[in-house]
């Protein structure tokens, strides 16, 4: 089993819509080193951290499985879709998603300045100034010091 963190601005996406839903299709990526994560990397059964970013305060709100892997990404063969490629085909998709469901909900959010203040998370892409992918792995370690902090 591998360990991922995805990213969604709660405006946007939420931990509490993705609850309802109960499952989603992890879509509308547009970075080719997320992207190869998305097709080539994650597999059926992976936990997610679900990270709520661009907000106040950004952190981490529950964990995620990845259910279905290597989808095409419908959005890019929408014009309609803010994240329409003119350039993906269905028989060659340039854009990959995988579909998640929720597994545990944090009691409360884990901030990004309470992962940032504990030093045995160091190393971890997300605390790495100028880290931007929304979708990104994480080492095993971090994800046992990270579970230890939701429990407590």
């Amino acid at each position: 089993m591998q360990y991922w963190l995805i990213k969604s601005e709660p405006f946007k996406y939420s931990w509490d819509t993705f609850c309802k839903d109960k499952k989603t299709c992890w879509d509308g990526v547009r970075n080719y080193q997320a992207r190869n994560f998305l097709r080539d990397a994650m597999k059926s059964g992976d936990r997610v951290f679900f990270y709520h970013s661009n907000a106040e305060p950004s952190g981490i709100a529950g964990i995620a499985e990845i259910v279905r892997t290597g989808l095409p990404d419908r959005s890019a063969w929408d014009p309609k879709s803010p994240y329409f490629d003119p350039d993906s085909r269905e028989n060659d998709p340039r854009w990959f998603g995988v579909e998640i469901r929720p597994v545990k909900k944090f009691r409360e959010l884990i901030a990004l300045e309470k992962l940032k203040s504990i030093k045995s998370l160091d190393g971890m892409l997300l605390l790495r100034k100028g880290q931007r992918l929304s979708v990104q792995p994480v080492e095993e370690s971090h994800w046992k010091i990270i579970l230890e902090l939701s429990a407590s």
